[in-house]
């Protein structure tokens, strides 16, 4: 294991033991909140930087917007990437951007850390179960009423989808929304959403048009993804064949990665940016998209189409896409005859 696995195990390790009783004497109780439209100030805490963990906090967020229809929201999170997914969301007022790198960024990373005590909130809310620092910075936070996110909360025996991470985020606010009185155990979960407006919508159909016969459908692939959880291209070059067969009558473009490489050596139509924004506007204007698990894929689903999420390492029901028909599947299981039919009850 390289040394700075090592590191940042010791100090998972060491920030649980620390922060593991946080929380445990914050029980709300009925009444302590009489109506929801008093709430003005909510905190959301996501101390990453990574595009797929930023996406998949969207869902709360609308959750919280619709909860608390007169809040304004900040939100902490690291790395630069958060002010541009939420910059459509009116809600979100203040976005505390920590340093990706926190121990070559000391300094800075403190100042803006003790920067979540310059706001009096209603709720402080940790946005992943388990997390130690969110944990932190949730007992941080001058607010009356703290979600901890209590590590061990299993929501999946009262709910399928309870696994889930983003959802079960959800589910822990509601939870302890229930506390306090407001029932609200049966409506669907939100989808991720990156919200985009209509010209970037229009920006990525124009993209599209670049590129392809826009009288005919499209799917699109994306043939990256990091380390273990990306498919080689001895599984990509026969599936791709595989798709063209299949579907002589659509568009199969390649959705390409911040590297600019491609696992079937460019042989689809490619489209290339650095913009996730406008990435997402590109394939809103497809028909399905296919690739591994990796941050594009929840950018996929956060765009609204239909995703096929291949997963090889990690747990599909925890992470898997759920907007729409979006599907999950488990290829170490499957033949590619299998994945053709489950993408047939997609598109056909």
């Amino acid at each position: 294991m390289a040394s700075s696995k090592k590191v940042n195990k010791f100090r998972r390790k060491i920030m649980k033991s620390l922060t593991r009783k946080l929380g445990k004497t914050h029980v709300p109780q009925l009444g302590d909140l009489n109506d929801l439209k008093d709430v003005k100030r909510v905190l959301i805490v996501r101390t990453n930087h990574r595009l797929g963990n930023l996406l998949l906090i969207t869902p709360l967020v609308q959750e919280v917007m619709q909860t608390f229809p007169n809040a304004k929201i900040d939100l902490i999170v690291q790395g630069f990437l958060g002010p541009n997914i939420f910059k459509n969301y009116n809600a979100v007022e203040h976005i505390i951007v920590l340093p990706k790198k926190p121990f070559k960024n000391l300094k800075e990373y403190l100042i803006r850390a003790k920067s979540i005590r310059r706001y009096k909130y209603d709720f402080a809310i940790n946005a992943v179960i388990g997390s130690s620092s969110g944990r932190l910075y949730t007992r941080m936070a001058n607010a009356k009423f703290k979600v901890f996110g209590e590590e061990g909360q299993d929501f999946s025996k009262s709910n399928d989808d309870g696994l889930h991470i983003a959802k079960e985020q959800v589910y822990a606010f509601r939870a302890y929304m229930q506390q306090l009185g407001f029932l609200k155990q049966h409506e669907s979960i939100p989808n991720l959403s990156i919200n985009l407006t209509h010209e970037e919508i229009q920006n990525g159909l124009d993209k599209l048009k670049e590129l392809t016969d826009t009288t005919k459908k499209t799917i699109s692939i994306f043939t990256f993804a990091t380390g273990s959880k990306c498919y080689l291209p001895d599984w990509w070059n026969p599936f791709y064949k595989r798709l063209q067969l299949e579907y002589p009558d659509y568009n199969i473009v390649e959705v390409l990665p911040y590297e600019n490489v491609s696992q079937i050596d460019f042989k689809a139509p490619s489209f290339y940016s650095k913009d996730i924004r406008e990435i997402a506007a590109f394939i809103s204007h497809t028909d399905l998209w296919i690739g591994a698990d990796c941050g594009i894929m929840h950018l996929a689903s956060a765009s609204g189409v239909p995703v096929v999420g291949l997963f090889s390492r990690t747990n599909k029901h925890v992470y898997g896409p759920f907007n729409g028909n979006s599907i999950s599947l488990h290829t170490r299981d499957l033949t590619n005859d299998d994945i053709i039919n489950a993408i047939d009850g997609i598109i056909k």
